[in-house]
């Protein structure tokens, strides 16, 4: 879909588009076409898309895999979609269905097992963090998350210890995935263009969970708490929830230091400490 023909869509049918939505529609085809080269796509997959404005990437999923969901939040594009492709459906390869909602109100109230599914999609920025952490905990999880976001927020979701970027995000997405690679987004490829850099991230679900769900809730308990204040030590913020003799003998034990930062343990030193502290 080219810029000219989003934009006279738009003038037809008078849709000013949100802001506060984040709708800024992607119409690079060369970026289109490496955003489907990365979710490596076969005739059998499961794809769903959030926020399909227009359709540009809808268009290639259903040519490529073989079942599309697009959740989309403005009721004006979700029109404009089903009109679009209910007159594409003789030349779709894919089952297309359109769901009208807030994505992440439907993942919190709809809990499905999405592990046969990819994630194939141009995020709203407002929302793209909480949907990726929603999506990609627990055992449910999609297989690979190919997404286009804020690049402050990809940069989070691709680093690695000690990184400036490490934080909450990255230990609670890379739990359960490993960050295959990604690539940045010029501004122009957009309609109406960000006034932020862009970047599409491709994650993996790893092939055996680092811990299992009981312990998992430990994680998130744990990881929260070390990097709720960010320049305080590890051990005196872990301290509001676990005995301070507990967790110096399990420091000790794993050779953390006890003035050790969060932002300076690896994701395997927290799976380590959290198989390591007493379940409370």
């Amino acid at each position: 879909m080219k810029l000219s023909e989003m934009r006279d869509v738009l003038d037809r049918r008078g849709i000013q588009l949100t802001k506060s939505l984040g709708q800024n529609f992607l119409h690079d085809a060369h970026q289109l076409e490496r955003i489907i080269a990365a979710a490596e796509l076969a005739p059998a997959d499961k794809v769903l898309e959030v926020g399909p404005g227009l359709g540009p990437l809808t268009e290639l999923l259903l040519q490529k895999a073989g079942e599309v969901l697009a959740v989309e939040k403005d009721a004006r594009l979700a029109e404009v979609l089903r009109e679009r492709f209910d007159s594409k459906r003789k030349t779709q390869n894919a089952k297309l269905e359109l769901l009208h909602a807030d994505a992440l109100e439907l993942l919190q109230r709809e809990p499905r097992d999405w592990r046969d599914w990819k994630l194939v999609a141009n995020l709203p920025y407002s929302v793209a963090s909480p949907i990726l952490v929603e999506l990609a905990c627990g055992a449910r999880a999609p297989k690979r998350l190919v997404a286009t976001l804020q690049i402050e927020v990809a940069r989070r979701l691709m680093a690695q210890t000690d990184d400036d970027d490490y934080g909450l995000l990255t230990l609670l997405v890379q739990l359960d995935f490993e960050p295959r690679g990604w690539f940045k987004i010029p501004s122009g490829s957009f309609f109406p263009e960000p006034e932020v850099d862009s970047a599409c991230v491709t994650l993996v679900r790893r092939e055996r969970p680092l811990l299992t769900e009981e312990l998992r809730k430990t994680f998130y308990r744990v990881v929260k708490l070390a990097f709720s204040q960010r320049r305080k030590m590890m051990l005196k913020l872990l301290k509001q929830q676990w005995p301070k003799e507990k967790l110096e003998a399990a420091f000790a034990e794993l050779q953390i230091s006890p003035q050790e930062r969060a932002e300076k343990l690896s994701l395997e030193k927290f799976v380590e400490l959290v198989k390591t502290l007493p379940q409370n």
